[in-house]
């Protein structure tokens, strides 16, 4: 029998910590009635980037950025789940922990990365962070399961110790994908305040070849590109990354095409994944029906100050979420379209339909039954005739005002208006899309409200718009409105959805 070496004795302990320490916590953390209901949550304390997003021997593993000792940012763990359906989650043990010389730090540890099949064995790549005489050192990583669920760190980590000189030590999140027989990765970088994605080949996981710049900012970009994602749709490529220093800006794709002799990625089409304050991060994964899926972080670093106020959830324990999974396809103007995967429908329980119907300022039209914190909600608004000025609906709302979200669509600019200013007395900001839609073509709205999440689609799945909200419970009011006029309503259909818990 072939005994663990130190720095695998080291890694088990330090999971075995850290799964004690949810332990303590997650029973009182999942009463909390402002948890999520079938968005993926940790058992407790705080979660970021999904990581490793794989379909692996029939299921789907989603792991995730995780600090498993307090409501709050620490040092990166790698929390781990699985399903069926991406629908039903079941929480496994913590994968990775901070044990090596190059991710034990408490202000770094084993940040994002992704996952492959090689040849059955589960392999991650992912970042080790450490700090070492007040500078920052970021290298790549290995580490391997046989069943996918116990994983050991490559004992010649780190398989890439530091970047390129086209890098900076701003080098981390890599993404791997196997193409001809070579397996390839992409990792996030900057240089001079201007963002980058760096290319790198390996025949084996292990030896890693550096291969150039396979992207980088013109200037207006970003001054990071962090969890670039890279991958092959409909006969063309794409590259998605969440860059630093773009305002608004959090979660952009490029479309164009890939030349892997020169490794270098041409791009024609730029879009935005989401227009809301909290998607970021999207990893991209393909299941076994042939889809490709993103799932997100439902929160973002830079609107808000350093590592705080990423929600008044920290008192009751936990803090972040995962987006519902979204398939990701190519239009013929080489646009991004992201639809929520068709398993959600499951959650669908009581059903609220009106077809042709006036909304007129100040009437009611959804019955009061309707109203809850878990929604989804189809509407098809008719352009032809309509006089209103501004149509939309007003969400979560309390029964006396004091608390609402509203989702607003002005009729004369084409703008669409996400406003959570009397949300719940601790969000704030507006959020703005304009649609593409023209003339008289109906505006198409699809809403998933959870909680504290709202999720919303239009212009035919080519926008979309994601914000956080912490309403009370008690407050869940749903109505559609008109103002400055009329509108008619085509269909409404509403479903309230169980939890997925």
């Amino acid at each position: 029998m072939e005994l663990p070496t130190q720095g695998a004795l080291l890694h088990r302990e330090a999971l075995l910590k850290a799964e004690q320490s949810i332990s303590r916590i997650k029973d009182t953390a999942g009463k909390d009635p402002g948890r999520l209901k079938y968005h993926f949550m940790a058992p407790a304390y705080w979660i970021n980037d999904p990581n490793g997003l794989i379909f692996y021997k029939a299921e789907y593993h989603l792991f995730y950025q995780h600090y498993p000792y307090a409501a709050e940012w620490g040092a990166m763990h790698w929390g781990h789940a699985k399903s069926k359906d991406l629908v039903h989650w079941e929480h496994l043990p913590i994968a990775l922990a901070p044990s090596e010389p190059y991710d034990l730090h408490e202000r770094g540890g084993v940040f994002s990365g992704s996952a492959v099949d090689d040849n059955g064995i589960l392999s991650v790549l992912y970042t080790g962070t450490v700090i070492k005489d007040g500078v920052l050192i970021q290298s790549q990583c290995l580490a391997t399961s046989q069943d996918g669920i116990t994983f050991e760190k490559y004992e010649g980590n780190p398989v890439i110790p530091g970047p390129p000189e086209d890098g900076s030590a701003d080098f981390r999140d890599p993404k791997v994908w196997k193409h001809n027989g070579t397996w390839y990765m992409v990792v996030g970088s900057s240089k001079d305040g201007i963002g980058k994605a760096l290319l790198y080949k390996s025949p084996d996981l292990r030896a890693w070849n550096y291969v150039g710049v396979l992207a980088e900012s013109d200037g207006t970009m970003g001054t990071m590109w962090e969890c670039p994602d890279f991958f092959p749709l409909d006969g063309r490529y794409v590259l998605l990354f969440s860059p630093m220093g773009m305002g608004e800006r959090k979660t952009i794709y490029l479309v164009g095409d890939m030349d892997y002799e020169t490794g270098r990625f041409t791009w024609d089409t730029m879009g935005d994944v989401d227009h809301g304050f909290e998607y970021y991060a999207p990893q991209s994964f393909l299941d076994g029906q042939g889809r490709r899926i993103i799932i997100a972080w439902l929160n973002a670093w830079d609107w808000m100050p350093w590592f705080k106020d990423f929600g008044p959830t920290d008192v009751n324990h936990w803090c972040g979420a995962m987006s519902a999974p979204r398939t990701v396809e190519l239009d013929s103007d080489s646009r991004l379209i992201f639809k929520p995967v068709k398993e959600l429908e499951v959650l669908r329980r009581e059903h609220f339909h009106i077809g042709q119907t006036e909304v007129t300022p100040g009437a009611s039209v959804i019955p009061k039954y309707v109203g809850s914190d878990c929604l989804e909600i189809k509407a098809e608004f008719e352009m032809s005739g309509c006089t209103a000025e501004e149509i939309g609906f007003v969400l979560r709302g309390a029964g006396d005002g004091s608390q609402q979200t509203l989702l607003v669509y002005n009729t004369k600019t084409g703008v669409l208006r996400f406003d959570r200013t009397r949300s719940d007395g601790w969000s704030e900001g507006v959020r703005t899309a304009a649609l593409e839609r023209t003339g008289e073509e109906p505006l198409k709205l699809h809403i998933f409200v959870d909680t504290s999440v709202v999720e919303l689609y239009t212009d035919n799945y080519r926008t979309a718009m994601t914000n956080n909200i912490y309403p009370e419970p008690a407050s869940i009011a749903l109505e559609v409105f008109a103002s400055g006029g009329s509108a008619n309503i085509a269909s409404l259909d509403i479903w309230k959805l169980r939890s997925a818990w």
